[in-house]
């Protein structure tokens, strides 16, 4: 079991934990599986009104796919099956709001799940990355939903400079990606009391105000979202190249903080 979910019934609170920190809690195809019946379950428990996302560990919220998962794909060019494209909380109808504590680093495929939550509380020493321009790997639904939070510049740069640099949780914060910083540590506590407050508002209040946030974000992700396969069937180096590249490249200024 790699997704466990701690239930507060009295409180109204789940807290849901990516627990592979020995993986820095990648993500490989029955994680992703579990996580998605994880978020179909909530939606019919009545006790929990507020959801808190976070990784196992301190040193990663979650590094996005586990490279050595086998992802088969499609021989169309125009067509790429992403297993996590549709493992969000949005993606499996659930409304109940969604509060991502970011511990340690968050990159790549982690901002599919950051994408789907309503805000992010984040350790003061947590960063943000984004891989796949390195790694010979296209950055489409990352830097769409990133876009939607952070100002372009911003967006472009962490998704163009890849491993090369690595966001600060004081500049996320500065540039609106995460809405409150907590002391090392203290991001989970920091997000369930948000998520104990929310909780005690009357439900159907709460869940129509995310769906309503949700719309409007929609809107735009609806067309964006679409493109998404055919960038990255086109933009993406060969698996064999990729791998050359993850275990022969080290640029010589990785992990530089901004």
């Amino acid at each position: 079991m790699t997704v466990t979910v701690e239930a507060d019934r009295d409180a109204g609170v789940a807290v849901v934990v990516l627990d592979d920190p020995a993986k820095h809690n990648a993500l490989d195809l029955a994680t992703v599986v579990e996580l998605i019946a994880v978020w179909r379950d909530l939606r019919f428990d009545d006790t929990i009104r507020a959801v808190v996302l976070t990784g196992a560990g301190t040193r990663a919220f979650c590094t996005g796919i586990d490279r050595n998962a086998e992802v088969p794909q499609p021989a169309s060019p125009y067509a790429v099956d992403d297993p996590l494209a549709a493992m969000g909380p949005k993606s499996n109808d659930l409304w109940k709001p969604v509060i991502a504590a970011v511990n340690g680093m968050a990159c790549g495929g982690a901002f599919y799940l950051l994408g789907e939550s309503e805000f992010i509380v984040a350790d003061e020493d947590a960063t943000f990355f984004d891989p796949h321009t390195t790694y010979g790997m296209v950055s489409a639904y990352e830097t769409m939903y990133l876009a939607q939070r952070m100002p372009y510049g911003e967006v472009a740069r962490m998704a163009l400079m890849g491993t090369a640099e690595r966001v600060s949780a004081r500049r996320a914060y500065e540039t609106g990606l995460v809405s409150e910083l907590a002391p090392p540590g203290e991001a989970v506590p920091a997000a369930v009391a948000c998520a104990r407050t929310l909780a005690s508002y009357p439900p159907t209040a709460v869940e129509g105000t995310v769906r309503a946030l949700w719309t409007t974000r929609q809107a735009l992700l609806a067309q964006t979202l679409p493109q998404a396969p055919h960038l990255v069937s086109l933009g993406n180096l060969a698996p064999d190249a990729q791998q050359g590249l993850f275990t022969g490249r080290r640029p010589p200024d990785a992990h530089r903080l901004r």
